[in-house]
């Protein structure tokens, strides 16, 4: 059944493509597509743990102009990056819908979470000042804060409460489940083989596919290769969460991580690694598990310092399922797929909820440091920056792309500590973007505006935007964005009582039609056609009725016409029953047949045939007859 032309929606709440946040409206329902938490606003502030720290949220802000929170039905979660704002949604805007993730996802967020609000509460609060968002206060103060923009969408962390309830919210799900979404649209999620448990999603109705993109990688590390295949014939693919240094190789960045520590190392220094609790630290292990003892470092220890750090590295042995094939066959031998567990044994990697307690008892140089947070703004990394800093014989190695590099060095300046920028970020680079799409081959592809033009640091770069045909629709943040469909077509069931009572007639060889009187019945978004209703029966006498001996009030149907009218053999018959003088005019729609003598014309198009003549009733007839002479009826 041809529907009358509907519309996609997108509405763009983060800047961020890193961090997405977009909100879909489609067939009824109000998807929301990751919720990211933007922190780099921390750089405003010097790491110093009586400064009450504040996070920038992107979905907050522009909410009343935008979209109201409140009627997002279901939250799709691509990864556990992706999920940070989450409490600020589910617990601050009056959502009451579902939030969807694999389980990794949800473990492993969790972690990040509670590693983020155990830093940050571990900090006295003596005084709470909020009076600097005022717009004529903040032009007072120093930079950067008087040039921060829209501080007054600026929150505070949330609590670990707040966590606890946002996560009772998810369901679990696991990798090509289909999960319905109240009858409308159906929602699946895919590997994308980036992070544990990572996902992209497929969003479709019976006639229309939404494939979303979101923090995917190619590269054979841990996670369950990502599935292509499934984002096939997509009408449109939302494509976002791409490497953010799409120059650096992973590898060759790896590679010169352990050269640098080992240099660092055996000249005596310590080694300091700004990071979160889970995900590269993962693969930087590994590598350092087989450097270490062909470098010679197998004696100096490694130490992973978290509130978290515990459960991230029990967490990454336990998800054998979500794991690469390579990684999954060693839980059966059964060895340990992660090599760390095996540092673990061996004491060379110790781990610590803090700098407190054990970790000063056991704590030696030189060394190597993992902890967070990598905007060296809270956390035990400002303790060890501190404490390492004054000497050149350190270094601290930057690997995660999130923060720049300059901007969370800048508070501790002058620095006498070497810097090492090695980014290491899996996410899919341009290459690989037009090699996908072009084996996926989506109708429309949309995306954040800066994968439409090179980087403003690159702008001679053309290579660093994303290439397909046709060109990517790009969207900005705060932009509502209409999403391209071609089909507007609707299943619909009919009932089987209906269905006997058609008797359908070949019109064509191999093409049979049958007109159908019915109900249409929709609920849930399900739409069944079904038997018109009986007319009630007037009752006589005392004697009524039962409903089953009613007949059905059928009203005589005017029967349907098909064909078309072949315009020569029309004419032919014309003369043959007395019409002279006619003349044929071809038009833009079809043809008009003048009668001059009788001054009449019979006007003939594609889907319609009139009839004009001048208050001649007989003749008009007579006419209409040899017209449906040419035409099926049933």
């Amino acid at each position: 059944m041809k529907i009358k032309k509907r519309f996609c929606h997108s509405y763009c709440l983060s800047g961020h493509p890193t961090l997405p946040c977009n909100v879909l409206k489609f067939k009824s329902t109000t998807i929301m597509l990751d919720c990211g938490l933007d922190m780099t606003s921390t750089l405003n502030f010097l790491p110093l743990p009586l400064v009450q720290r504040y996070v920038l949220m992107h979905p907050k802000t522009k909410q009343t102009e935008l979209i109201d929170l409140s009627t997002v039905d279901v939250i799709l979660i691509s990864n556990y990056h992706c999920m940070m704002a989450l409490p600020y949604i589910t617990e601050h805007t009056g959502f009451s819908g579902t939030v969807y993730a694999t389980e990794p996802t949800v473990q492993i967020g969790r972690l990040l979470m509670e590693e983020l609000v155990n830093f940050i509460e571990r900090v006295p609060k003596a005084q709470s000042a909020s009076l600097w968002k005022n717009k004529d206060i903040q032009r007072l103060l120093p930079s950067p804060l008087k040039d921060a923009v829209e501080v007054s969408t600026w929150r505070r962390c949330y609590t670990m409460q707040e966590v606890n309830s946002a996560l009772s919210k998810i369901q679990l799900v696991g990798y090509s489940q289909k999960i319905e979404l109240f009858g409308a649209v159906q929602v699946t999620p895919l590997s994308s083989g980036y992070a544990l448990g990572s996902s992209n999603w497929i969003i479709q109705s019976h006639y229309e596919k939404v494939s979303y993109v979101s923090g995917s990688s190619l590269l054979t590390t841990h996670p369950q290769p990502m599935d292509q295949a499934s984002l096939k014939n997509s009408d449109v693919l939302v494509l976002t969460g791409l490497t953010q240094i799409p120059t650096a190789n992973p590898d060759g960045m790896v590679g010169e991580f352990c050269s640098n520590l080992a240099l660092t190392v055996r000249n005596g220094g310590n080694v300091l690694v700004p990071c979160y609790p889970s995900g590269v630290i993962y693969d930087l292990l590994e590598c350092l598990y087989q450097y270490i003892d062909s470098a010679g470092l197998s004696s100096v220890p490694l130490y992973f310092i978290s509130p978290v750090a515990n459960s991230s590295l029990e967490f990454s042995q336990i998800f054998a399922e979500w794991l690469c094939h390579n990684k999954q066959s060693k839980v059966y031998l059964p060895e340990p797929p992660f090599p760390h567990a095996e540092l673990i044994q061996t004491n060379k990697l110790k781990h610590y909820p803090s700098i407190h307690g054990d970790f000063s008892n056991d704590f030696r140089q030189p060394c190597v440091v993992f902890t967070g947070h990598p905007s060296l703004r809270f956390g035990d990394v400002v303790h060890f920056m501190e404490l390492w800093g004054k000497s050149s014989l350190n270094t601290v190695i930057f690997t995660e792309p999130d923060f720049s590099y300059l901007e969370a060095l800048a508070p501790y300046q002058p620095l006498a500590m070497k810097c090492i920028y090695c980014p290491i970020d899996t996410r899919l680079n341009f290459i690989q973007v037009s090699k996908l799409l072009k084996e996926v081959q989506p109708l429309h592809v949309v995306c954040p505006e800066q994968y439409t033009q090179p980087p403003p640091a690159q702008s001679h770069r053309t290579d660093l935007v994303i290439d397909c045909q046709p060109p990517a629709t790009s969207y900005r943040r705060a932009e509502v964005l209409t999403l391209p469909f071609k089909r507007r077509y609707e299943r619909i069931e009919i009932m089987p009582e209906l269905a006997d009572s058609l008797v359908p007639m070949e019109i064509k060889p191999g093409i049979s039609l049958a007109t159908v009187s019915a109900v249409l019945h929709t609920k849930d978004n399900k739409h069944v056609l079904q038997p018109p209703p009986r007319p009630a029966q007037p009752t006589s006498g005392k004697k009524r009725k039962r409903v089953s001996d009613d007949v059905p009030d059928c009203k005589v149907l005017k029967p349907l016409l098909s064909g078309s009218i072949p315009v020569e053999q029309f004419v032919q018959t014309l003369e043959k029953h007395g019409f002279s003088d006619i003349k044929v005019e071809d038009t833009a729609k079809g043809h008009i047949v003048l009668l001059q003598e009788a001054e009449t014309l019979i006007q003939i198009e594609e889907d319609s045939t009139h009839i004009i003549c001048d208050n001649d009733e007989m003749l008009r007839v007579r006419l209409r007859d040899l017209v449906l002479k040419f035409l099926q009826k049933f």
